[in-house]
């Protein structure tokens, strides 16, 4: 089996599509779409990611099914409460004596990662201080028995941190999703923390992640990546990679995200 997990292009959030840019990148993705030997489509409900698929689903004649499991990791985190917590988000700031609840509960600093090694544990994260004061365990647990359901259809049953080939498949799905998801999907399929991805990689808009399964013994089936935020369609067009998802390459460059 394989799976292509594609974030969408460049967005516009205020308004939940894409940006000029972005349209271009979802374009050039599309002329690149009928190479990748899509079988099946799926696609967030949310605009950004729909407006992303819908040029590829025009060049390869297909049609998407909407997973709302699939929108962007929708987990929070309320500060209020956990004054230690805060040093994790030093940006965040308080009305009328109250924090906002945050809705990008792994936005948090390197250095409060750094301290506080349970974030990186594929099992301790969820005893975090971030997570008893949100609801990430309780999304992630949804969002990981949805992508096993979805599996499941193709003959992919997880049994433990493995799955169990109960029907041999080599179809190809394409999941047009966003960050946040793609990284929480392959911290399950790679039995890691999420934190370990949201802070180790950053795939750039209208990115494709492609993952392969492998029985090396017949019957047990793991996932691989044999590449990781392509974004080879956007050098061929000669159309720049976007910034978003990423932070400032040295503290002095003002013009870039801090």
């Amino acid at each position: 089996m394989r799976i292509l997990l594609i974030r969408h292009g460049d967005p516009d959030y205020e308004h939940d599509t894409l940006t000029e840019k972005g349209r271009r990148e979802a374009s050039l993705l599309a002329d690149s779409a009928p190479s990748l030997d899509i079988d099946d489509c799926y696609m967030s409900p949310l605009g950004r990611a729909r407006d992303t698929a819908s040029y590829s689903l025009k060049a390869l004649g297909k049609e998407a099914r909407v997973l709302d499991w699939l929108k962007e990791f929708p987990a929070k985190v309320d500060l209020n409460g956990a004054e230690n917590l805060a040093k994790a988000y030093p940006e965040a700031s308080k009305e009328d004596n109250a924090y906002a609840v945050r809705n990008v509960i792994w936005d948090m600093v390197p250095s409060y990662l750094a301290r506080h090694p349970e974030y990186t544990d594929p099992e301790q994260w969820k005893q975090s201080e971030a997570a008893r004061n949100g609801d990430a365990v309780q999304v992630y647990g949804q969002v990981c028995r949805e992508l096993d359901r979805l599996l499941e259809t193709y003959g992919y049953v997880r049994d433990g941190r493995y799955y169990r080939v109960v029907r041999e498949s080599t179809k190809t799905i394409a999941c047009y999703c966003h960050f946040g998801i793609i990284c929480a999907l392959l911290s399950h399929l790679w039995n890691v923390s999420p934190f370990t991805l949201w802070h180790g990689v950053a795939l750039a808009p209208s990115s494709v992640t492609e993952i392969v399964s492998e029985e090396r013994q017949q019957g047990v089936a793991s996932f691989r990546a044999l590449r990781i935020g392509d974004i080879s369609h956007l050098y061929a067009g000669q159309e720049p990679p976007s910034f978003a998802a990423r932070f400032c390459q040295v503290y002095s460059d003002t013009e870039s995200r801090h």
